[in-house]
C-alpha cells in the first residue's frame, strides 16, 4: 500500500456504473499505471498497479476471464 501523501494531486475516479454509492474503488491514474484505493476510506492508502499489470487487467475483464459464472 501507498500512503495518500505520497499520491497527492492525482485525480482519482470512480466507474459510472457504481452507482453513487460510497460501496466501490476509485482509480487515479499514474506516470507508470495506475493507483486503486477504497473509496470509503481513502486516507487508508491505495495499491499500485505497473502499468503492464493494468492493462492485463483491463483485457481479461474485457474478455469475461474474470466472469465468476
Amino acid at each position: 500500500m501507498v500512503a495518500e501523501a505520497d499520491l497527492s494531486g492525482l485525480q482519482w475516479r470512480k466507474s459510472t456504473y457504481s452507482g453513487g454509492g460510497n460501496d466501490c474503488v476509485e482509480v487515479a491514474f499514474t506516470v507508470d499505471g495506475a493507483a486503486v484505493r477504497d473509496s470509503k476510506n481513502p486516507a487508508a492508502g491505495a495499491l499500485r498497479i505497473p502499468a503492464a499489470h493494468w492493462d492485463a487487467l483491463l483485457a481479461a475483464a474485457r474478455t469475461g476471464e474474470l466472469d465468476p459464472h
